[in-house]
């Protein structure tokens, strides 16, 4: 029994001293790439980062996914660095990082790469109000019935905000009602959302602050935020982007061309429609948002912290992206 204990011992002392060598040598160096992407996009990035990482042992690819507008004023507001900006709406890039750093006489970035577009639609499921009735064609009067609950982005934060009012205000040209917006969205807030037209183009102006007047609109901060609670039941539908509906299994309405903005042949359509934001910062980069068609885009900050990496993400997502692989939006093709 002696033996055994000394023989346990001396492979007890043998194995400390293996592990405390280990500790003393230098540990090997892990470089943080920081990708904030928008939220619709946090399904295939996330599958991206783990590829992406297989190829570069050493690398971790940090996301952080928020609304596209909260994605640049990470940057542009909070000075984080950051190696990699993806948004939904390639118009903000230019609006919110082209100008000069208060400290630098360097851009945000004076550049970006087009890269994928998409389509609105209603996301809902089996257990939503009505779901057995709901169609292309009598979505607008579903969502108008008492008791039903709709969810869509923070405006003020998120292109998915902005672009479902844009939906529905160009609905009422489609449907022919002149009504649809005030009841489907602008009434439920207090005080209501004044909307204008002035030569052709009707502006939905906010207020600075968004207060729901009823339990039947819910908004969350961005778009990828509303699936969960879509999921739940907390919500009946939900304006999303279809590739989200798609990656997480949700069922959808299909809106017309001429109002679901993912139509490059109706972009003067499109444009016939305004967002005007109300937080008092914006009126120095661009408070209207325009109508356009949905096209995503990519950059990197001129102040990224690992370009060269940066540049290779990139490079990789572009690729992946044209694979068309399910949860990615859909390629930036001819004529889109």
């Amino acid at each position: 029994m002696t033996r055994q204990f000394v023989f346990a011992g001396l492979v007890l002392l043998l194995v400390t001293a293996i592990a405390m060598a280990g500790c003393t040598g230098q540990m090997e160096e892990v470089t943080e790439l920081k990708v904030l992407p928008a939220g619709s996009l946090l399904i295939p990035f996330e599958e991206a980062e783990a590829e992406f990482e297989a190829l570069h042992p050493g690398v971790d690819v940090q996301l952080e996914g928020h609304g596209s507008i909260q994605v640049i004023r990470q940057v542009t507001d909070l000075h984080r660095a950051a190696d990699v900006v993806a948004v939904a709406d390639e118009s903000l890039i230019p609006d919110m990082m082209y100008r000069r750093m208060e400290d630098s006489e360097e851009n945000y970035t004076d550049w970006y790469i087009p890269f994928a577009t998409n389509e609105m639609v209603i996301a809902y499921t089996p257990a939503s109000r009505y779901a057995g009735e709901i169609t292309t064609d009598n979505w607008y009067e579903i969502l108008e019935r008492p008791g039903v609950r709709t969810g869509f982005s923070n405006p003020m934060l998120d292109a998915a905000g902005y672009r479902t009012l844009m939906v529905v205000q160009l609905a009422e040209s489609e449907y022919n009602n002149e009504t649809l917006f005030e009841s489907l969205i602008g009434d439920h807030f207090d005080p209501p959302l004044e909307v204008t037209t002035d030569g052709g183009v009707t502006t939905i102006h906010l207020p600075q602050i968004l207060k729901p007047s009823d339990q039947e609109i819910v908004i969350r901060d961005g778009s990828i935020y509303l699936i969960s609670l879509l999921q739940a039941g907390g919500i009946d539908y939900a304006f999303e982007y279809r590739s989200v509906a798609d990656a997480v299994g949700l069922r959808w309405v299909q809106l017309p061309d001429s109002v679901n903005l993912g139509s490059g042949d109706h972009e003067q359509e499109y444009q016939r429609v305004l967002v005007e934001l109300g937080f008092q910062r914006f009126s120095t980069i661009g408070k209207d948002r325009k109508g356009r068609h949905i096209v995503y885009a990519i950059t990197i900050p001129a102040n990224a912290p690992h370009p060269e990496l940066a540049e290779e993400f990139m490079e990789y997502i572009l690729a992946e992206e044209e694979k068309g692989r399910p949860g990615w939006p859909p390629s930036l093709g001819t004529g889109t």
